[in-house]
């Protein structure tokens, strides 16, 4: 393996164990409504640390993004967009299912939309499968597939020996039927991120002109990116805070400590969240032309992780050992896929 892509595919893999890992904070948030956490959380992950990132890593993103034609500025927000309201149902997915099953049905579908149509509709795809990369390709997220619906059955398996008691004991409002629907709805909508990152390239080609290193090339695409789901986000937070009288948990808890707890763990899961875009970014570039491939690696692996930290959590508590057992196959099929995915570039 070409050593600069296997430390493109360690970088992704960084990203997503901080991707896998930015819900566990919520955990320890009290007293405050889905929609009050989710917002704060929002305005860290899609403002703040993207602004601070570009900061440091591209202090010329404004005129970066000013020297990109309009079309691919607006494309990429109306993707970012879209991608919100695969995002805020992705918090209803982990809210009702919990991190293990809630991650391994969600983002089994951004895995394999996500990875495939950005290069199918730029003609990458069609260009990789007349050499031996694109069955890899192919194959690479077939398994990848076929992992996450083990996993998937993994934590059906374990919710039908978990009683219900048990479970909103690890999973404060656990409802299946919910769940499944967040989670489709994040299948189809959630890999409009995919395609703002690939559609974005002009403005990560611009950044290069301007001098930025090229491993920080996509924190300008993030920037306009993250700008629409952050509108998305602000609409839907709002209107449910008005819905469900939780506006005033932003300045309201049992004691000023747990207010100021409340935000910063709230603000730590942007941080965790947002982390995986700055590794991700520069594993990304590593992945030569087929820089799509990169997409289907975090995919994986953020589900991996998650299931860890689901494990972790006491999720799995009181699952029978055949359970785990096929949770763990999953976990290692799913691992072998995204290296298959990440090798396909360089074929």
């Amino acid at each position: 393996m070409n050593p600069a892509l296997f430390f493109g595919i360690i970088l992704i893999a960084l990203g997503a164990f901080s991707s896998g890992s930015f819900a566990v904070p919520f955990g320890k948030i009290k007293g405050w409504q889905w929609e009050t956490y989710w917002m704060i959380f929002s305005l860290g992950a899609y403002i703040l640390f993207p602004l601070a990132a570009c900061l440091v890593f591209a202090p010329g993103y404004l005129s970066i993004i000013g020297a990109t034609s309009a079309k691919t500025v607006w494309s990429v927000f109306l993707l970012g967009a879209v991608y919100g309201i695969g995002n805020l149902s992705f918090g209803l997915a982990l809210r009702y299912l919990g991190l293990s099953l809630g991650y391994a049905l969600s983002l089994g579908l951004m895995l394999a939309i996500g990875t495939l149509i950005p290069p199918m509709i730029d003609g990458r795809l069609d260009l990789m499968m007349h050499n031996r990369g694109g069955m890899q390709l192919i194959s690479g997220v077939i398994i990848a597939t076929v992992g996450i619906a083990l996993s998937a059955w993994a934590g059906i398996l374990k919710d039908k020996h978990i009683s219900q008691l048990k479970k909103e004991e690890t999973i404060g409002e656990f409802n299946l039927i919910k769940g499944l629907i967040a989670a489709l709805v994040v299948g189809i909508t959630g890999s409009a991120m995919s395609l703002g990152f690939e559609q974005g390239l002009p403005i990560s080609e611009m950044a290069a002109k301007q001098g930025v290193d090229p491993l920080f090339t996509m924190m300008p695409v993030l920037i306009v990116l993250f700008s629409g789901t952050f509108i998305t986000t602000i609409v839907w937070c709002l209107y449910l805070g008005s819905k469900n009288k939780s506006l005033k948990n932003y300045l309201n808890a049992k004691s000023p400590l747990i207010l100021s707890s409340n935000y910063l763990y709230a603000l730590l899961a942007g941080v965790l969240w947002f982390g995986q875009f700055i590794v991700y970014g520069m594993g990304k570039s590593k992945m030569g032309p087929f820089t799509f491939t990169s997409w289907g690696i975090l995919m994986a692996l953020t589900i991996v992780f998650a299931t860890v930290w689901g494990v972790i959590r006491k999720e799995w508590k009181g699952a029978p050992l055949k359970v785990y057992i096929l949770m763990a196959f999953s976990l290692a099929i799913i691992i072998v896929s995204s290296f298959i995915i990440g090798i396909s570039g360089s074929e």
